[in-house]
């Protein structure tokens, strides 16, 4: 059940000071009491990710056609930023993640992922950075630091999200550009999550440095389509989830090294009903079991866990966006171990593409369509 209310908001968010807008703002009944959906800006194309810039709550917001964005928390749109690499803009493909460099506010980098475009009409996933500039118009100096090699994909399945752990190593979630066996050969970039330096080069101590014939990349391989990752707040460790083909989305904690099973296992069956041709079963020896496994498809996408104060009731709460289900999943941890699943924002009927947690201590979500929408998500009062 959802209720309507209309605020007014006034004052100076980072871009300029503005007069009073009219929000308005949605009820949606949830276990832990009412959820407030606050429209903050809407008439993006497929926005695909976001990243608020120190100092306040503006955001960079990505499109998939190919646009990078500032928007200010009033909801006004800046026009693209100029510096932003030339796309693959087919299927699936386009302009996917943003990330600050976790030494942003020194050397002011932004980093982008992509579908960048190769030989045969094939394209791969690539990750490059460029500084913003000062008045916030542009890239300047973009560098490409990763292409995932080969290029295989015809327009789907490029995962990826962008993460910095605490240590500064950048990991890069990919999908396997469904060429499934890829997903398995170490001398291919499909299919793995990528661990490199911020400037691109290799870590020494990464798991398959020494073995002849390995992509030295690597962190670790058999993944799917990832299109969520989030550094654990509380533990460090880096978590991902991937989309399964029918069935089988998956939630994994990677450990350098490891084969986390796809398409030799799989909870999941092909679109059209037939098994998976490589499957061996749910769980194969010598692979990883999902950490947490949706057996029907909510087709996940986006991922942040809650740390924050403002509302005491999502902490220790993990946030997930749903494509096909169309809802915010709240997954509610005890320690790692997921405990409980509860579907919100189901009657609002919106594909949820990214799910971030703003400085203020609302969730910032977006949403996937030709006219997609930049939502703030709280808690009402009791």
């Amino acid at each position: 059940m959802l209720r309507y209310i209309h605020i007014a908001l006034a004052g100076c968010f980072g871009l300029s000071c503005f007069a009073p807008v009219l929000a308005e703002v949605k009820y949606f009944d949830s276990e832990q009491g009412r959820v407030t959906v606050e429209t903050v800006t809407s008439g993006l194309e497929h926005p695909w990710a976001l990243a608020f810039l120190p100092g306040g709550t503006d955001m960079l917001v990505t499109e998939r056609p190919g646009r990078l964005r500032i928007v200010g928390e009033d909801g006004q749109l800046s026009e693209p930023l100029a510096g932003v690499p030339d796309v693959y803009g087919r299927g699936q493909g386009g302009l996917l993640d943003v990330r600050l460099s976790p030494d942003f506010r020194q050397d002011r980098l932004v980093y982008l992922s992509y579908a960048e475009a190769g030989e045969n009409g094939k394209a791969g996933t690539s990750v490059g950075r460029g500084r913003l500039t000062d008045d916030l118009s542009a890239l300047e100096g973009f560098t490409v630091i990763f292409r995932q090699q080969p290029k295989l994909s015809t327009g789907i399945h490029f995962g990826s999200r962008l993460v910095f752990d605490d240590e500064g190593h950048l990991f890069i979630a990919l999908g396997e550009n469904n060429q499934r066996p890829t997903a398995q050969d170490l001398d291919k970039l499909q299919g793995k999550l990528v661990r490199i330096h911020p400037d691109g080069k290799v870590p020494e101590d990464n798991p398959f440095v020494a073995t002849q014939g390995a992509r030295p990349e690597i962190w670790s391989y058999g993944h799917r389509n990832q299109q969520g990752a989030a550094i654990n707040p509380w533990s460090g460790a880096l978590w991902s989830h991937e989309h399964g083909p029918r069935g089988g989305d998956e939630i994994n904690i990677p450990k350098p090294g490891l084969n986390y099973g796809w398409p030799l296992a799989t909870y999941g069956i092909n679109y059209g009903g037939q098994p998976i041709p490589e499957a061996k079963g749910e769980t194969v020896p010598g692979t990883e079991p999902p950490h947490y496994v949706w057996e029907r498809s909510p087709a996940i996408s986006g991922m942040a866990f809650y740390d924050a104060q403002r509302f005491p009731e999502w902490q220790h709460n993990l946030f997930i966006g749903a494509l096909v289900d169309q809802s915010l999943i709240r997954l509610q941890l005890d320690g790692d171990e997921v405990t409980h699943d509860e579907r919100l924002l189901k009657d609002m009927g919106a594909r949820i593409r990214d799910v971030r947690l703003g400085p203020d201590g609302f969730l910032y979500l977006l949403t996937d369509s030709p006219s997609g929408k930049l939502l703030r998500v709280g808690l009402s009062a009791k």
